[in-house]
């Protein structure tokens, strides 16, 4: 047991996306911009729905909580990306991989939870109007949003715990540019066939019980549109297919990294790139481009604010 403590490893070192020198810049400067947009964007749908009232509906409080959990998830691992591309050493602190792994599962359970829950909101919304402003009413919306926290944060201390409870006493490097459970399992030094059953299973689990609650939850909603006017179908197709649109680009990734124990690295860096900097950068387009009243709110502060600054000069 000595022996194991005196050589526990205290760092990692990534491998990164690439050791090419000039495809590192332009991935560099790819992504900063790609980052950038992910907060200005996020942080735009926020502001506009605190900010404009008719907005302080469930679909929109939910939708606030999306693009805050979007700019958290992102900045677990995008800074920490970006500061590799332009460093030869890539390097890491054991607490801050294992901090890192912790907020990465937190933030991402957690959108799968709220991505389900605003499946339920749209299904209740469409399949039962009636009852609608008794079942969401904001209590409720906020016991959910508590209730998705908590779910995560259990997930993410099980796939923590199952994580540090393994000695680590080399080999240090990890082919990826950031800590996740599975490459960082794979260096430990003792046979992590069992632990690695039990994390595939609890991420996949989730993720693929979960995006079968939401493929069965608009297959009603979809069925349900037949009785619905066409300007009823207009609008519901509208809000559900942005919706699933952003479901399919976040579960689509996280089923394919969490369902297989066999994992092929090279395949998964491409696929982790997608769902922790792509997908968060998409919502707010897919969210804003097919969604009239938030444009419409948009432009009504951008007017306000344009108004406010005439009446100060």
């Amino acid at each position: 047991m000595d022996a194991l403590n005196q050589t526990r490893v205290t760092q990692f070192v990534f491998l990164g996306l690439t050791d090419n020198w000039v495809l590192q810049i332009l991935f560099f400067m790819a992504f900063s911009v790609m980052y950038v947009l992910t907060l200005l964007g996020n942080i735009l749908i926020m502001v506009t729905i605190v900010f404009t009232p008719r907005l302080h509906t469930p679909m929109y409080f939910f939708l606030s909580n999306l693009s805050f959990i979007d700019i958290c998830h992102s900045s677990v691992t995008v800074p920490k990306m970006l500061e590799g591309l332009l460093l030869e050493r890539k390097t890491i602190s054991f607490d801050h991989c294992i901090a890192q792994l912790f907020f990465l599962h937190l933030f991402a359970c957690a959108e799968i939870f709220l991505l389900t829950v605003m499946a339920y909101d749209r299904y209740v919304a469409i399949c039962a109007p009636l009852h609608y402003p008794s079942v969401m009413d904001m209590r409720v919306c906020v016991q959910l949003v508590f209730a998705l926290w908590l779910g995560g944060t259990v997930h993410s201390l099980v796939q923590t715990f199952l994580t540090i409870r393994l000695p680590y006493c080399g080999p240090n490097i990890i082919d990826s540019y950031f800590c996740d459970v599975p490459p960082v399992i794979k260096l430990a030094c003792t046979d992590t066939y069992l632990t690695g059953m039990l994390i595939v299973s609890n991420s996949g689990t989730i993720s693929l019980f979960c995006f079968l609650a939401l493929v069965t939850s608009y297959t009603v909603i979809l069925v349900s549109l037949r009785k619905q006017s066409a300007e009823g179908r207009r609008k519901a197709l509208s809000t559900c297919s942005a919706h699933f649109l952003v479901v399919a680009l976040f579960f689509g990734p996280c089923i394919f990294l969490y369902t297989h124990p066999d994992t092929n690295f090279s395949s998964d860096k491409v696929v982790s790139v997608f769902y922790t900097l792509v997908t968060p950068v998409l919502n707010p387009l897919i969210y804003t481009l097919r969604n009239e009243e938030v444009k419409n709110a948009m432009k009504h502060l951008r007017q306000r604010q344009v108004f406010s600054m005439k009446s100060c000069t």
